[in-house]
């Protein structure tokens, strides 16, 4: 038989008789556990400069182990700042939903925050009022930098956070302000032509384009690898433009089949609007891609879900995030702005 357990002592609103209560760990205890000193656990909270990768790792590690948390109204108060950073959507609310690549960018600059116990506020301003409102907001001193994505040429966004003095990075490079703001983004260019030459090596002799917005730097960028890969082959009457959506993109390839029924290709320049062009393609009866060989890009994981399952242009997402959180906080800290382009890679499916 199994001796009673004999309970505990317990003192309403005093906890367990005898038992001490935990104390809090400190920047001490972490580095006393990680083997480091502590102003390079400071350092490390403090955005990880100047900290070699293997104390960065053990300075981690103890951050962990200890469960040590910081004390964020305690720092703001010393520095200044508010220790959080803002996401800000440039586009319609909708958006965020319907397109994949948003939230895949938004989970991935999170979790990089999470790393260094800063917290990440999402925002989106797709319209004039929630563009004032958010710019108020955050020029108030309640964020320490924007991270800004899908920025368009001419927007009054970046231009407004600038006044405020507030430390910008956009994703992907913001057309007009590429001397004052630093950005990540991904091989358009090379991207496009990459995709076109995949199609051409397939066969194809007349293959079209649906483009992004062209007050975008994808849209633009991925215009131009389309032309530059082509050549003098180029004819603008292959071109149709889209918005980004599968319902522009169902609607530029209807477009591009009353105009060009002879197409037997097409890179379309996001994932999402090459799902409206299967539909449309479909509807008028072509075969993908036995009559027109379809590529897209992103591939953020619509693609492998469509069908036929679709070619793509893989953007390193998560690295671009994490590029764009580093870059940040290195401008919040007093840094240059600075800018990186990341290689895109070919994914082939069925649908070439």
């Amino acid at each position: 038989m199994m001796a009673a357990s004999v309970p505990r002592r317990v003192v309403l609103g005093l906890g367990p008789v005898n038992q001490q209560p935990r104390r809090r760990p400190t920047i001490k205890d972490v580095a006393a556990v990680a083997g480091v000193s502590r102003g390079t656990v400071s350092r490390v909270l403090n955005g990880g400069r100047l900290v070699s990768p293997d104390a960065l790792a053990a300075v981690q590690d103890a951050i962990r182990s200890t469960g040590y948390q910081t004390n964020s109204h305690a720092r703001s108060l010393v520095t200044g700042r508010s220790n959080s950073v803002a996401f800000l959507l440039t586009e319609p609310q909708h958006l965020l939903f319907e397109d994949p690549t948003f939230a895949i960018l938004l989970r991935a600059a999170a979790e990089a925050l999470g790393a260094r116990g800063m917290p990440l506020l999402l925002m989106v301003a797709g319209t004039t009022d929630e563009r004032r409102r958010i710019t108020d907001y955050v020029g108030a001193g309640h964020v320490d930098g924007v991270l800004v994505v899908s920025s368009h040429a001419g927007s009054p966004i970046i231009p407004a956070l600038l006044r405020k003095g507030l430390p910008v990075v956009a994703c992907g490079a913001p057309l007009g302000l590429e001397d004052r703001v630093g950005f990540v983004e991904a091989d358009d260019l090379g991207g496009a032509r990459r995709m076109v030459q995949h199609l051409r090596e397939r066969g194809r002799t007349r293959v079209a384009t649906i483009t992004g917005p062209l007050d975008t730097p994808g849209g633009r960028k991925r215009l131009e690898g389309y032309r530059l890969e082509l050549g003098d082959d180029h004819d603008a009457s292959l071109v149709a433009h889209g918005d980004y959506t599968r319902a522009g993109g169902e609607a530029a390839m209807r477009d591009l089949l009353a105009r060009r029924p002879d197409l037997d290709g097409v890179f379309v320049a996001s994932d999402l609007m090459a799902a409206g062009a299967l539909a449309a393609l479909a509807a008028s009866g072509r075969r993908v891609p036995d009559d027109v060989a379809v590529g897209g890009f992103d591939d953020s994981g619509l693609a492998a879900t469509l069908h036929p399952p679709l070619t793509t242009m893989r953007q390193p997402f998560d690295r671009i995030a994490q590029e764009m959180v580093r870059l940040l906080l290195e401008v919040v800290a007093g840094s240059e702005p600075a800018a990186i382009t990341l290689p895109t890679t070919l994914v082939v499916r069925d649908s070439t």
